[in-house]
């Protein structure tokens, strides 16, 4: 795998160069807090009989006692050796835990000491040894150390939670908000969040298990209360426009953004083959496309082409009646993932967010979509996140029956899915996928960029060969006059399907659309296509501009309207492995042009859509008020007999 231009090695001298201080810190330091805490409070019981807060123990073989140090002194390697009440041995956990830690700290002292020698720091350090700062340096001198204390803070923790990420178990531990983060310089930062996390391990580790999550949770929770610190902070350009690698770890640092390790996830899902999919042409065509289109990521560059010439898939919506096929598309498209990374030697993540994610715990619900969405991001996999039955997962803002959890997850895919800091690296997509899309909030469902509608199989051929297809091979029942599958060729089936929405297929639109044509004439300019966009935003107020970004979205997916050769993905060195202005290359010289037919086809296809959740939608809500209407009738009958 290539590095980029911009990426350097943090040789492995530099870091253990370090090694000494941050065994030092780690022994004990005094730290005066400024902002978190003193004293720790006691945890709340987690069940009876099982108290919060564990002995201390020397390591001492023999004597038995309780730590007494001075007020303010931070002795963070006593702690974790006495995370686990009686035992008079150091663990082999807490001593992963203390290696991790003094390597984390090591790292974050050598990306520091770059980030001052690439920038004016390291100058201004030594002239203010010497006495020699110029008073109108000064601002820029605090201001340069506070973007070191932010940097060597963050990948302090970046490191921690990378490091031990193979470490932790199921077991969840809240620290809560971290508080003492100082920005005064690269080593009094240090000193606070080193304060902070001994009095969190005291509080929350009575053992080794919990001793990892403990730590593992205030490293995520530092990384979050500093990178929203440097959203705006100065004098960071030098860290964010660089990267550091370091080979031993494999393990990279690149801006404020976390690193984990590229682990697969295990998948226990029955794959299934595109002959499989029967009917469904353009979702399973486009889904087909898509399995490809990532593979073309580039984990040196972290960019796919796609992503950068325009028509990649970053969120669709499935949707169709319950039993149209959304579910074996999903099983169709993991499948064909696996696969393709499988050859690559790629890692492949797949992830589903379920109604179990919701929880009765305020914040909780959000917590869990944030990490499902952070898991699939990770540019160091391939990542395919779905969320089925999201009607049931999503609350609808507004809606009455929509529980506090429900509207925590709505905000969080809603801010990742086109929020201001959503980066689109094409090595991810998300599939929302719903029997009942009228009950997702309006603008998360705008959100899906594209449209895949999942009818299951619709002409006679479709129902012979679901039929053929599920019966199975255990009997003699002769197949007639039928070419198995023939009527499943993905190219013919998706030209037909493209060509039908030519023309409208819901009442609604296809109104709006004979009167826009009987006015204008045939929609052959970009001026009559914005009036007809206008006729359509006339007739539903929720055509909205983002919808004409997902329709002209569409139309660069149109003009993209190839599948990647399959040898490309049986041997990677035809395209897979090459660098990336080559893939880049390849990639162009395939796109077709696009065309007023496309245009036409993908409003139509959209807006359908949009009408279809809308007149579904409109009588949900008739029924309901009628339901309504229909109570408040009977209740008033029985209140006046019985006052009778």
């Amino acid at each position: 795998m290539s590095q980029t231009s911009d990426q350097m090695e943090l040789r492995e001298a530099e870091i253990v160069a370090h090694y000494p201080v941050a065994l030092a810190l780690l022994q004990g330091f005094d730290h005066a807090p400024r902002i978190g805490k003193a004293e720790v409070a006691a945890a709340p019981e987690r069940s009876s009989g099982i108290g919060t807060r564990r002995r201390f123990r020397t390591t001492t073989p023999g004597l038995v006692t309780r730590r007494s140090v001075p007020t303010g002194a931070v002795q963070l390697m006593a702690t974790i050796e006495g995370a686990d009440d009686d035992d008079a041995l150091i663990s082999a956990v807490q001593a992963t835990v203390l290696t991790a830690l003094r390597r984390a700290v090591s790292i974050a002292l050598a990306v520091a000491e770059n980030y001052a020698s690439v920038s004016r720091l390291g100058d201004l350090k030594r002239a203010n040894l010497e006495g020699a700062l110029p008073a109108a340096r000064k601002a820029e001198f605090a201001e340069l150390l506070a973007a070191e204390a932010l940097i060597t803070l963050y990948v302090f923790a970046n490191a921690t939670a990378y490091l031990l990420s193979t470490h932790q178990s199921e077991t969840i531990v809240e620290v809560g908000e971290v508080e003492e983060v100082l920005t005064d310089n690269g080593q009094t930062a240090l000193h606070g969040a080193l304060w902070e996390l001994d009095r969190d391990i005291e509080t929350h580790a009575p053992d080794d298990v919990h001793l990892v999550a403990c730590v593992a949770a205030y490293a995520e929770a530092l990384m979050e209360k500093v990178s929203l610190r440097a959203q705006t902070a100065p004098r960071l350009e030098a860290f964010l426009t660089a990267s550091w690698h370091v080979e031993a770890d494999d393990f990279t640092v690149q801006g404020f953004s976390p690193a984990s390790k590229a682990k697969s996830s295990t998948l226990t899902m029955t794959f299934k083959k595109p002959h499989e999919v029967v009917g469904n042409h353009i979702a399973k065509y486009q889904a087909m496309k898509l399995a490809k289109m990532l593979m073309a990521y580039d984990f040196g560059r972290r960019l796919n082409p796609f992503a950068e010439l325009g028509g990649f898939i970053f969120t669709f919506m499935g949707d169709g009646k319950p039993g149209t096929g959304k579910t074996t598309l999903i099983q169709m498209m993991a499948g064909l993932l696996n696969d393709y990374c499988q050859v690559a030697g790629y890692p492949f993540r797949y992830q589903n967010l379920s109604t179990d994610n919701i929880d009765s715990y305020q914040g909780k619900s959000g917590q869990n979509a944030k990490a499902f969405i952070n898991n699939v991001l990770d540019p160091s996999v391939i990542g395919f996140g779905t969320i089925d039955d999201i009607d049931q997962l999503a609350g609808k803002r507004g809606d009455r029956q929509s529980s506090a959890g429900q509207l925590e997850i709505t905000a969080v895919l809603m801010e990742s899915f086109a929020g201001a800091n959503t980066v689109v690296r094409g090595n991810c997509t998300f599939g929302m996928f719903s029997n009942y899309p009228e009950n997702v909030d309006d603008a998360l469902r705008q959100r899906a960029g594209a449209r895949f509608l999942v009818d299951g199989p619709q002409t006679r051929e479709d129902y012979i060969d679901i039929l053929y297809l599920l019966m199975g091979k255990n009997h003699d029942i002769p197949l007639g006059a039928h070419e198995v599958f023939s009527a499943q060729e993905i190219k013919k089936a998706v030209a037909a399907s493209f060509d039908s929405h030519s023309r409208p297929h819901e009442p609604g639109l296809m109104e709006v659309f004979d009167r826009v044509d009987a006015q204008i004439g045939t929609l052959d300019t970009i001026a009559k296509l914005g009036t007809y966009l206008k006729a359509i935003q006339e007739a539903d107020e929720r055509f909205t501009g983002r919808a004409i970004k997902n329709i002209t979205d569409a139309v660069k997916v149109r003009a993209m309207d190839f599948e990647l050769p399959d040898e490309w993905m049986e041997d990677p060195e035809l395209f897979l492995f090459r660098d990336y202005d080559t893939k880049k290359s390849m990639i162009s010289e395939l796109r077709v042009p696009i065309t007023v037919d496309m245009v036409v086809q993908e409003i139509n296809r959209y807006a359908d859509s949009e009408f279809r959740y809308a007149d579904k939608s409109d009588e949900v809500a008739i029924d309901a008020m009628v339901r309504d209407f229909g109570r408040q009738e009977e209740a008033k009958k029985r209140w006046l007999g019985g006052k009778a």
